[in-house]
């Protein structure tokens, strides 16, 4: 299943089960897991780890070295998850410190032309639409959206279950299960419609909702919110929610116009 114009490092590691299509390049000290599909035309440099049942499409340069002006050539590393797709012209770069990780996880879909740059972690069953960017050291946690053509300062954190509209500017964390947009972004509301489609109770979306209003809508200071908000009792998702904005180092995201989370 490897095309007979395929370029393979002696030193690669290739799992069974594999397709790798023409003109494809594996470098030194790949490790391609089990069941990886490869198009064309596509470049995995090392050291990298890559899990099983991924597909890489067309023109993909995947784990190439930090563009960090820092880099020395020290040994960095790519670690990916399985049952990833790389859609054609995604590119994943290694972390910049020696023997620092840039880490993505599973069951991820990153759409056409998306760059994840050194020292990112990213998470679980997340969505970049087309041009999605993200600039060093940012975290970006499980079942996120990125919109097409919005950029991630480095960083920054975007927490579980956010959307980011497209075309956004996030120079801020962004908390968990709120929607941001704009430039620079600004949360908009809760992912009402994420949430929903996730299968959670109106039980847990009314906390969640309370807890953003007192966050974006009281008034008050991000340690007031947050000192109030741990007065009371939290459920399970608002104490992520809580923790996160108590925990930010960048600060998170301004409130903004046209909120979402009104009374259903």
């Amino acid at each position: 299943m490897i095309h007979p114009t395929a370029i393979i490092h002696p030193t690669a590691k290739i799992g069974a089960d594999c397709e790798i299509g023409p003109y494809c390049i594996i470098g030194e000290n790949v490790v391609l897991g089990d069941g990886c599909w490869l198009q064309h035309h596509v470049t995995i440099m090392g050291p990298s780890r890559i899990g099983k049942a991924n597909k890489f499409y067309a023109y993909g340069s995947i784990g190439q070295q930090t563009q960090d002006l820092k880099y020395k050539a020290e040994p960095t590393w790519l670690e990916v998850g399985d049952n990833n797709t790389f859609r054609e012209f995604c590119t994943v770069h290694r972390a910049t410190a020696p023997e620092a990780k840039t880490i993505i996880g599973s069951h991820n879909n990153f759409l056409s032309y998306v760059h994840i740059a050194h020292d990112c972690v990213v998470g679980n069953h997340v969505i970049f639409s087309n041009n999605g960017t993200l600039a060093g050291h940012v975290t970006v946690d499980d079942h996120v959206i990125l919109g097409g053509l919005s950029a991630v300062h480095q960083f920054c954190r975007i927490g579980a279950r956010a959307i980011i509209g497209g075309c956004s500017k996030i120079v801020q964390d962004v908390p968990p299960y709120c929607t941001a947009d704009g430039n620079p972004a600004r949360a908009r509301g809760l992912n009402l419609v994420g949430l929903q489609r996730a299968g959670y109770t109106r039980d847990q979306v009314r906390a969640l909702r309370l807890a953003f209003r007192k966050v974006y809508r009281s008034g008050l200071n991000n340690a007031q919110a947050v000192e109030e908000l741990r007065a009371g009792e939290l459920t399970p998702d608002a104490k992520v929610f809580v923790d996160f904005v108590a925990n930010t180092q960048r600060g998170i995201v301004a409130g903004g116009k046209n909120v979402t989370d009104d009374e259903d």
